[in-house]
């Protein structure tokens, strides 16, 4: 077995300004206020819909993520409806060949003190389960059968696209104290990334404490 840290990488160049020229091009349509369209003019545009709760135009605009997570966190994230989604399959991915290294991922609970009695029970459930999901693909079952043994801590590959108006809900749904802390784990960091590529559009979202 192999246990990794979770982690996000936001796919493609961001070019944050132009997706705010752009958010304001499509919505000044609404005003037809082109003509106030100058150097410098988007980020108060884009600052001023924010506030005014005006936040459909942000739709114009979409960001890709691929997220390695464990398979608990990406439950919750495919809640998130208005996006679109890829995701590692378990009824195809057959973890016993050489494509995998013949092992299975888990994702490291970062809640859990290293190496304590808390870590060595969770290595031994992941050792346990990473046995018998190979003892029953040798008994004949198909992977999409032996998964079923798999436990949340799994590693699954995730990529999300979504507009920006979304990516603001999943920020302030996502980073909130109440968030499970391996969620938190991966999108505090994200949406500081957001923050320094995307000028304006995410920078009245905080952080729980």
């Amino acid at each position: 077995m192999q246990a990794i840290k979770a982690y996000t990488q936001i796919y493609g160049d961001i070019d944050g300004q132009e997706i705010l020229n752009k958010i304001e091009r499509c919505g000044r349509v609404c005003y037809k206020s082109e003509s106030k369209i100058e150097e410098g003019s988007a980020a108060k545009f884009v600052a001023g819909i924010i506030k005014q709760g005006h936040e459909t135009v942000l739709e114009h605009a979409s960001v890709t993520v691929k997220f390695v997570v464990d398979r608990g966190v990406s439950h919750e994230i495919v809640r998130h409806r208005i996006a679109s989604y890829c995701q590692e399959s378990q009824r195809y991915c057959n973890y016993s060949k050489d494509d995998f290294g013949s092992e299975i991922t888990f994702i490291i609970p970062e809640y859990i003190e290293y190496k304590s009695s808390a870590w060595n029970m969770w290595k031994t459930a992941m050792s346990e389960a990473e046995s018998s999901y190979f003892e029953l693909l040798n008994y004949g079952l198909t992977p999409q059968e032996a998964r079923a043994v798999l436990p949340n801590s799994t590693k699954t590959e995730l990529i999300m696209t979504a507009n920006l108006r979304e990516w603001r809900t999943f920020f302030k749904l996502r980073c909130d104290k109440a968030a499970h802390p391996q969620m938190r784990e991966v999108t505090i960091p994200l949406l500081k990334d957001f923050q320094e590529l995307i000028p304006v559009v995410f920078d009245d979202i905080g952080v729980g404490v």
